[in-house]
């Protein structure tokens, strides 16, 4: 008799063991020759030699199922121990599985461009209203990019610029004061990585979220980086966070240069670097319209409707109804 450990460390432990360890107990019974005890991402196995040997190559093919697909069925785990080869998900133009197995794709021409941008440029933009899903298929590249082991972090960044309301000192130290701010980067990743799994990857700097202003000085090696609301930096700011680029590394920079919250006399620094930077080779561009929201339909219709009173501010409105009581 002798002992194995072997650990979970590619797939989120909860998805790994099921809801309750619902499939630690299949996996017992499935293996009734075997003693075995789970703690955390550790599975200590005793047994004999061969038998315990197959035990953890089929664990270990278990594992990386649950880290593709963020589930492990039952059916997977009986093909997987019988010898048979789990049946794959569909995956066309799917980008990565994210919570309890959602498929997260591109879903329309331009976000699939996007995809292509990415995977042909070190360094791409992407610019369009609210709703489009730019920066949540940027970062849903990123993960991708992080799963697959091309990189070995995902940085994400905002500036911390308010939408055209003071909210004034923030209580808290400097995480609570900047997190209202990256909410929507958490947001993205909560739909994509489990919430165990997100936790030790944020305490391990694996997935970094800060604001612009801690940047400077840093050299982005091995590195998916993300710029979000890039509209609202400043010329220097956007200079300063382009030339962090490193060695093995890739940036996406989401803006809508309609939405500027910069004060008026202030530039916004990626309207001037769309200018310069426009022919630059390892550049990439895609831009999306207000077809492309892939939010509720009235979000569509409410940006049209805010494009045609900037064209005619003085307009009225086609309904002639009138005015409540």
């Amino acid at each position: 008799m002798i002992e194995r450990i072997v650990i979970i460390d590619s797939a989120d432990p909860v998805s790994f063991y099921g809801v309750n360890n619902s499939n630690m107990h299949l996996i017992r019974n499935l293996f009734p020759k075997l003693r075995m005890a789970a703690r955390g991402s550790v599975i200590k196995v005793i047994g004999d030699d061969d038998e315990t040997a197959d035990f953890e190559r089929k664990i270990k093919e278990l594992e990386a199922y649950c880290a593709k697909y963020n589930k492990l069925p039952e059916d997977v785990i009986l093909d997987v121990v019988k010898g048979e080869k789990p049946r794959e998900m569909k995956m066309d133009d799917v980008i990565i599985y994210g919570i309890n197995g959602k498929p997260i794709s591109a879903r329309n021409p331009n976000q699939q461009l996007l995809v292509k941008t990415f995977l042909e440029n070190d360094l791409t933009f992407a610019l369009g209203p609210a709703g489009t899903g730019k920066t949540y298929i940027a970062i849903a590249l990123a993960v991708r990019a992080l799963k697959n082991r091309e990189v070995r972090k995902i940085i994400l960044s905002r500036p911390a610029v308010e939408a055209g309301e003071k909210l004034g000192f923030l209580p808290g130290d400097m995480k609570d004061k900047i997190d209202p701010y990256l909410q929507p980067l958490y947001d993205a990743l909560e739909d994509m990585i489990p919430a165990a799994k997100l936790k030790e990857y944020m305490e391990s700097n694996v997935i970094q979220i800060a604001p612009l202003a801690f940047m400077r000085g840093r050299t982005l090696n091995d590195a998916v980086i993300v710029l979000d609301e890039a509209q609202n930096t400043t010329t220097h700011q956007i200079k300063m966070f382009l030339t962090r680029l490193g060695m093995n590394a890739k940036m996406v920079i989401t803006g809508d240069v309609t939405q500027i919250d910069l004060p008026r006399s202030t530039r916004s620094g990626l309207v001037e670097a769309l200018k310069i930077l426009k022919g630059v080779k390892g550049i990439g561009m895609v831009e999306f319209g207000k077809k492309d929201i892939v939010r509720h339909a009235l979000v569509q219709r409410i940006v049209e409707a805010y494009e045609r009173h900037d064209r005619n501010p003085d307009a009225q409105p086609d309904d002639d109804s009138s005015p409540i009581d």
